[in-house]
């Protein structure tokens, strides 16, 4: 499992010209699922982002985490993290999850965010979205196990 986390001032994204998810101050995170993910893999990545230390304290030193700040998660799920592209130049996506399987533990994450962060938006699993972003830095962070 990957999470691909964008420190932003703001951030959306839009399905067929609709704002489905809105935040300001918080994480973007893109989200890939592979097939030997699980809940328990899930869960360490939950507790990971809800704590990770990447807001800047009084001192201007990356020291505060997203529930320090009061800051909000969009949460967009992102099949191509597990793109291969060391032969030729067209990627394979055989090490993604299949989409029943990954849905099911993106649905996961997004409901235990949820009792864990105050402000959780999302994207539409499996839908063709447009994602705006301001980044904050840039800060961006790739967690995985």
């Amino acid at each position: 499992m990957k999470f691909l986390i964008q420190r932003v001032k703001a951030a959306k994204v839009q399905v067929d010209n609709k704002i489905v998810g809105k935040i300001d101050n918080g994480f973007l995170v893109f989200i890939g699922v592979t097939h030997t993910d699980n809940r328990e893999i899930a869960d360490y990545l939950v507790k990971k982002l809800v704590n990770l230390r990447i807001f800047e304290d009084d001192n201007g030193r990356m020291n505060l985490s997203l529930k320090d700040v009061r800051g909000s998660l969009l949460l967009v799920s992102q099949f191509t993290l597990y793109a291969n592209c060391s032969s030729g130049n067209r990627p394979d996506f055989i090490e993604a999850a299949k989409p029943e399987f990954a849905n099911e533990l993106y649905e996961y994450i997004v409901s235990e965010c949820k009792e864990k962060v105050d402000c959780v938006e999302t994207g539409v699993f499996g839908a063709d979205m447009k994602v705006d972003l301001i980044n904050d830095g840039p800060v961006t962070i790739m967690l995985e196990k």
